[in-house]
């Protein structure tokens, strides 16, 4: 070993590194965009790029100094800087919600750490206006050693935080070499705790600065705001004092207020009428300080913040937060992510009417809230402190409530903690306070509460008064301990349940109520979006929330042989110690393709809402949900008329003024039809351009069912008719089956278990496997507490048996009359049905089903009839709910409409294969294949899934490239299924959303057919 164990020590954090400051890019003279393009500059030199990388297993392998001037690395391998050594083949991947990979025994870490030596050799020319040279490091996990030229240059750790070193000493001109050896863990891995792969490396940038002697070395931008004039007061510090022109310009380039300062100290600008930036109209100020050897532009956004009697303000206005928690991540590159990746997940955030992030668990890429700024987002901005793993410490009383009790104990609570602690919180603060679009300092996540979050918080309050406080841990203390909790200006939440929010509403509410954490979005979910959005709505006290996440993570294995994306999970690398695919939790997959959850959500939270609708005198009521913009500068209205899902009638809503969250009043007199099942559709399209939107882009809709004289839906009608014409049916049977013929037709039912056998129809086999009574679903992610319950019943396990199977023939048809158990083993029998069978001589076939549950049974999974199909029908067309999947809570993306689509389409390909692909609220699907094909209809509406998958195939699955297709087109029509939730990581799904039903009916149509 050939460092100083630094790494092992809570004193000893940083050693030559710089005193933080705030973020910004200098340059000889103004330059364009260097948010976006900061390696413009030319005082910035990047030195990312191939450098030489030799991996050891254990720091004690690290014997020779490579560190040194001359050292021969040709033996070495290259590595790309900025990445993570897991990604390039180094040490193996591994994923952990909160437990520590390693024992907790702080500080110290496992004796075997491993390690990266990193050498990179570049060329560097001096500037005679720009001497000083300042090495900045923006990401290392977990700590790191430099030298320059052989020159030990300083240690640091943070992962997420900045570390700048001054190399003016040792820099030279023409080639250098600087070396770094990054450690796996150190003491800081124990507050690095976050649900995340744990991977390792130089992740984010590293470059040079070039500086003058006298310059600027931090400042910050304070603001005071009224109507008519805003102060911006700048506290300046310098290396050296020289004359600095400070300016600020408008949007347009006219400079708006200038002033001179020349000692380090304050100055203070005024701007008439300023120009207020938000979320809808990120309007920014230029800042331009200029001394006579460099500039440094910034960007000012004008904005207020405010807490007044408990209700959340900005700029004046009380304010919703539509946020999301994103983490740094790519299946590819790990989480070493660039402004093309971010700038990426933020279009789509925008498209899908978010406002805001939380920066989950850690600080970004400083350029991350400079593109906040310029593209209108409010952020979440959060220390990187996780201190989960305590939680899950062994204890002889090993209870939740044991768990939080002792939580804080360890790290929260101890004292030998609150200089890391701190460090975090004041390094993050430090670099980012000149970023306006951050409204909110958190103190990190999950780390319990104590004495060192008071200190931290208490610090915050004080160097920052103008921002908010967070921290959700402040809930999980030591019960027998008072706290100080008066430097929290929120009271936040995880993943809290419907009552508890209203619960701490009736009877506390003493400060506004954040959902950090909600609506856990992991695999086919979350199922509850509009039910929070209604209690967000309704208290002027909820200030709105964080869905979590954005996007599932996993790594990219390259194609299998189906031509899928092999993505992988905890466990897929070997690892003991993981959390399975709790990572696959996003609202977007790895590569960023929509999940339906993400677009349940935009449409969710549409800017505009129908509040009623009256058919007779044409008066539209909306509301708008917009902070800050008025409707009719926002979004046109778009309207349309659908019959059965046709449009018959479509226009453009004349322009109407709403206030933001005041309603509008309209009128819209429509001539309805007075036949089928008719819909009103507004679709909101934005009316202006922003940064990253352009006009017409969809921002979401409304359908209103209108009355009609019959509001049935007219195709399912003639499906559900009866044949005019009568044929004979012959009905013979065995001790095992009936088999009834007609001219165009043979059925067979079986006596064993008074479902269908055999369905040919046209001289063609529409079934390839029996018939089935069907209760259970292939677990979804957000079923895996229920799953449990459901596994315990047998629910898995069930199948069908008749007891008694009877036949009556009349000039109309046959009816087949069963009485049928659904049971499985070693429980009792779960349901008992009443079945009729209504087979017609045209060969139409009506089902009608009586059910009764066992009371003492959990709400099953669905109910309903699984046929397998001759694969040869391989396309669908149904009316219903599409044409993405839509579940009884979780289908305000889907709308109304006549769909038609390819059976495989209908597939949602979740990495972790699940239950996915049905259809709410239909009147009839259709299975066809060219000329011939087969309906199922009802006059009650139905889901409906139609997959190239079996539920067991799915359940077994444990990625979705292991899928292979079944023999059948396989499709499930069924009276109902239980709710989607959010349940993998909150409350259970709502009682409204229950398939708890003792008994209940449920009936169909089945109707072959071939075109003439």
């Amino acid at each position: 070993m050939i460092v100083p164990r630094y790494y092992e020590d809570l004193d000893f954090l940083h050693e030559h590194t710089m005193p933080p400051r705030a973020y910004y890019i200098p340059a000889s003279h103004r330059m364009e965009d260097l948010v976006e393009h900061r390696e413009a500059s030319d005082r910035v030199q990047m030195l990312n790029g191939m450098w030489k990388f030799r991996y050891f297993e254990s720091i004690y392998d690290v014997r020779d100094a490579f560190y040194e001037s001359g050292y021969d690395t040709s033996d070495f391998d290259e590595i790309p800087v900025p990445g993570v050594w897991q990604m390039a083949g180094y040490d193996t991947h591994q994923y952990t919600n909160f437990r520590y990979p390693f024992p907790f025994d702080p500080p110290y870490v496992p004796q075997d750490i491993p390690c990266g030596a990193y050498v990179h050799t570049f060329s560097y020319a001096k500037d005679e206006k720009a001497p000083k040279v300042y090495l900045n490091f923006e990401g290392v996990d977990s700590c790191f050693y430099v030298w320059v030229n052989g020159t030990y240059t300083g240690y640091s750790q943070v992962s997420h935080a900045t570390s700048e070193f001054d190399v003016t000493d040792v820099i030279e001109e023409g080639e250098n070499t600087i070396a770094v050896l990054v450690l796996k863990w150190c003491d800081g891995s124990y507050l690095e705790d976050q649900d995340k792969f744990r991977m390792s490396g130089i992740f984010r940038d590293v470059y040079l600065l070039k500086r003058p002697e006298k310059a600027v070395q931090d400042y910050r931008i304070t603001t005071e705001i009224t109507e008519a004039c805003a102060k911006i007061t700048l506290d300046i510090s310098y290396y050296q004092e020289t004359p600095v022109t400070v300016s600020v310009e408008d949007a347009a380039g006219t400079v708006a207020a200038q002033a001179v300062i020349s000692k380090a100290g304050t100055v203070t600008l005024e701007i008439a009428n300023p120009e207020l930036w938000n979320t809808e109209h990120p309007y920014l100020y230029t800042l331009i300080l200029q001394n006579a050897d460099e500039t440094i532009e910034d960007a000012i956004a004008l904005r207020t913040v405010a807490i007044q009697e408990r209700v959340l303000y900005f700029n004046g206005q009380a304010i919703k937060l539509r946020g999301v928690n994103r983490h740094d991540s790519d299946p590819v590159t790990g989480f070493t992510v660039d402004v093309a990746k971010i700038r990426k997940d933020l279009v789509l955030m925008k498209e899908h009417n978010f406002n805001a992030i939380r920066s989950s668990h850690y600080p970004n890429a400083p350029y991350f809230y400079q593109m906040c700024d310029r593209y209108g987002f409010l952020v979440c901005d959060e220390a990187d402190i996780e201190a989960h793993g305590p939680f899950m410490l062994y204890r002889k009383e090993d209870t939740d409530y044991n768990r939080f009790k002792k939580w804080n104990e360890k790290i929260a609570d101890d004292p030998a903690w609150e200089q890391a602690i701190l460090d975090r919180v004041k390094r993050m603060v430090a670099r980012d306070k000149n970023r306006f679009c951050i409204i909110f300092w958190s103190m990190g996540n999950e780390s319990a509460y104590g004495c060192n979050f008071e200190k931290a918080l208490a610090w915050t309050k004080k160097y920052d008064p103008s921002r908010i406080t967070q921290y959700e841990s402040a809930r999980y203390r030591n019960y027998d301990v008072t706290y100080d909790y008066s430097n929290l200006d929120l009271y936040s939440r995880m993943y809290p349940a419907l009552s508890e929010i209203e619960e701490y509403l009736e009877k506390d509410g003493s400060k506004p109520f954040l959902l950090v954490e909600y609506c856990h979005s992991m695999g086919n979910g979350p199922g509850n979006l509009e039910d929070y959005f209604q209690i967000i709505q309704k208290d002027a006290r909820m200030c709105g929330g964080f869905v979590w996440e954005w996007c599932d993570h996993a790594i990219a294995h390259g194609q299998a042989e189906n031509g899928k994306t092999k993505y992988y999970y905890g466990g897929d690398h070997g690892e003991t110690i993981h959390d399975g695919n709790f990572c696959m939790d996003g609202l977007v997959y790895p590569d960023r393709t929509p999940h339906t959850g993400l677009l349940e959500y935009k449409n969710v939270y549409r800017p505009v809402r129908v509040v009623s609708y009256d058919e007779k005198t044409g008066r539209l009521v909306l509301h708008n949900y917009m902070d800050f913009d008025d409707i009719s500068d926002y979004a046109d209205i778009l309207y349309e008329i659908t019959v059965d899902g046709l449009c018959v009638q479509k226009g453009v809503l004349d322009e109407v003024s709403i206030a933001p969250h005041s309603d509008g009043v309209m009128t819209l007199k429509l001539d309805i039809p007075q036949s089928g099942k008719v819909y009103l559709k507004l679709r909101y399209q934005l009316k202006k351009e922003l940064p990253l939107l352009p006009a017409k882009h969809e921002l979401g809709f409304d359908e209103v069912l209108l009355a009609n004289v019959d509001g049935r839906n007219q195709t399912a009608v003639k499906w559900l008719a009866e044949a005019e014409e009568k044929n004979e049916i012959s009905v013979s049977e065995t001790d095992t089956e009936i088999t009834l013929k007609a001219s165009d037709f043979t059925y067979a039912i079986s006596k064993r278990t008074g479902l269908f056998t055999k369905l040919q129809y046209a001289g063609r086999d529409y079934l390839n496997h029996s018939m089935e009574l069907n209760i259970w679903r292939a677990p979804t992610d957000n079923d895996m507490y229920i799953r449990a319950k459901w596994e315990n019943a047998h629910f898995h396990e069930a199948y069908t048996r008749a007891y008694k199977v009877e036949t009556i023939q009349n000039q109309y048809g046959v009816i087949v009359m069963s009485h049928v158990g659904v049971v499985a083993p070693t429980v009792q029998k779960i349901l008992d049905v009443e079945l009729v069978w209504k087979v017609e001589s045209s060969g139409r076939i009506t089902a009608s089903m009586e059910v009764s549950k066992d009371a003492e049974f959990p709400e099953l999974p669905r109910f309903g009839v699984r046929v397998f199909f001759n694969k040869n029908l391989s396309e669908a067309s149904y009316y219903g709910m599409g044409p993405q999947e839509s579940y009884r809570d979780k289908h305000r993306a889907a709308s109304h409409g006549l769909y038609r689509s390819a059976v495989k389409d209908l597939h949602e390909d979740y990495i972790m294969p699940q239950e996915n692909g049905s259809h709410f609220d239909c009147d009839y699907v259709e299975l066809y294949n060219g000329r011939y094909g087969i309906a199922a209809a009802s006059e009650t509406p139905f889901s409906f899934q139609a997959s190239n998958y079996t539920q067991e195939m799915l359940a077994q699955a444990k990625h979705n490239y292991e899928l292979e297709e079944s023999d059948s087109t396989v499709l499930c029509i069924d009276y109902a299924l239980n709710g989607i939730g959010s349940n993998s990581c909150g409350p259970e799904v709502l009682a409204a959303y229950r398939f708890d039903e003792k008994e209940f009916q449920f009936g169909f149509t089945l109707v072959p057919y071939v075109k003439g």
